[in-house]
């Protein structure tokens, strides 16, 4: 029997325009026109628009089209700060107002808390959020030469390509690295093994700012001086890393530790982390977010509390300046180790930590076997299905939920509501990531 092949959207020569009017928005950010029948995406188009457009993709249930040109604006309608939003997927929504971004992102948290989990919150929390420009202290800028224009590019990746924006400066990324990616773009053309460096991790702390350099083959002496020449004179720490997941190894400053950090000074704690550790890419919001997470849980001197999924111990060890004992649970064993040090180098002593696999969780690991007054977790997208489906055997009256995907939270709210005897209180938007279509949330269920 012959193989059957998929049949893939009809790609054809851009149509003919067509003006229509956009009726509403998707939950990426993209306009929704009708154009003969048919449900069509149209990306840079806002709710309420007169726009000409073509078509650029037919497939069987949906078009997709490009917008030619704006005929009736939306007052929604702002000019984008970047030079390069036209083109580069880092952003998706510089084109929307603030305002109307988190309008956006709140109607479809709610939508999919309804569609996926058949939920409705008692009460929706204001929107956290913050300064949309210069938040990103977390990013991987990709590299790549490009034969065919003897040109190095270095940025993000188009919008729906794997080809790179050449970008010389991003308005989102911390101004540290964000108004310098140009002159990173000119560094790396100057060395002789330009083609074989793959891409820069960006880590920036409360203090210093750390690029990690991935490289495919073992670079020269005089590439070498050039990236400390380079860390020396804006005062960056420099990271090589051959052939990742290879360890990173610290060329400048020397015989420094590993180690960045920021402060949660309302808490009075200082976080330790190193260049790949997974942080709050939002500073500002991070702060903001513990604020109301720790109003939400309301953690009294005599609770135990439970934080699944606790990293470096963010949520972890300002909970624990309020409850009797908090207990943290990771999937990395390097991580936990982390959040152990970070306890101890804050005289934090009323903290456990373990390493475990949230996604398979046994039932015999010493802190299933405790009971806990309120739980708090962070999982990732994919959710805490399993570790929730366990929830009943810990006995928790109180659980605060953080999300970075709207449709797996609603999967899981669908859980905790009719399978377990919760009722969903409160939830809010949480604006980790301006000017981009992601969602974090947060929600409190209570018994």
């Amino acid at each position: 029997m012959k193989p059957i092949k998929r049949k893939r959207a009809q790609q054809r020569p851009p149509s003919e325009l067509i003006t229509v009017d956009i009726g509403s928005l998707s939950h990426d950010g993209r306009g929704i026109a009708s154009i003969n029948g048919m449900t069509t995406f149209i990306s840079g188009a806002i709710t309420g628009e007169k726009i000409s457009c073509r078509i650029t993709k037919r497939h069987r249930r949906y078009y997709e089209g490009e917008m030619a040109e704006v005929l009736i604006p939306s007052p929604e309608r702002t000019e984008s700060k970047c030079k390069h939003f036209s083109m580069c997927g880092g952003c998706s929504l510089q084109h929307i107002s603030i305002d109307a971004q988190i309008q956006l992102k709140q109607k479809t948290l709610l939508e999919q808390l309804l569609h996926f989990g058949k939920v409705t919150p008692e009460i929706i929390l204001p929107p956290i959020s913050g300064n949309p420009w210069g938040y990103r202290r977390k990013a991987r800028l990709g590299v790549r030469y490009v034969r065919k224009k003897s040109q190095l590019m270095i940025g993000f990746r188009e919008k729906h390509s794997n080809l790179l924006t050449n970008v010389i400066d991003c308005p989102v990324l911390h101004p540290n690295v964000g108004s310098r990616v140009g002159e990173l773009g000119e560094l790396i053309a100057g060395l002789s093994q330009y083609e074989q460096i793959a891409q820069i991790e960006v880590a920036v702390s409360d203090q210093e700012t750390a690029l990690i350099f991935r490289h495919l083959v073992d670079l020269p002496n005089d590439d070498i001086n050039k990236l400390i020449q380079f860390g020396q004179a804006n005062n960056f720490h420099i990271y090589l890393q051959p052939n990742a997941p290879a360890a990173i190894q610290k060329i400048w400053p020397q015989n420094e530790e590993n180690n960045l950090s920021y402060f949660l000074p309302e808490h009075k704690i200082e976080m330790q982390f190193r260049p790949l550790d997974f942080i709050q890419v939002n500073s500002e919001i991070n702060h903001l977010m513990l604020k109301q997470a720790l109003t939400l849980l309301d953690a009294k001197p005599t609770e135990k509390i439970l934080d699944l999924f606790c990293g470096l111990g963010n949520f972890t060890l300002p909970i624990a300046r309020q409850a009797l004992h908090v207990t943290g649970v990771e999937g990395s064993e390097e991580m936990v180790l982390r959040a152990s040090k970070n306890a101890e180098l804050n005289a934090i002593a009323n903290v456990d930590f373990h390493a475990a696999n949230l996604m398979k969780p046994s039932l015999t690991s010493s802190w299933m076997k405790q009971t806990y007054d309120k739980i708090l977790l962070d999982p990732p997208r994919t959710g805490a299905k399993e570790i929730i489906e366990s929830f009943p055997n810990l006995g928790a009256k109180r659980i605060i939920y953080v999300s970075c995907n709207p449709a797996t939270l609603a999967r899981d709210a669908g859980e905790l509501v009719y399978n377990q005897g919760y009722k969903l209180k409160q939830v809010g938007v949480i604006n980790m990531f301006p000017h981009t279509s992601h969602i974090e949330a947060i929600a409190m269920f209570e018994k």
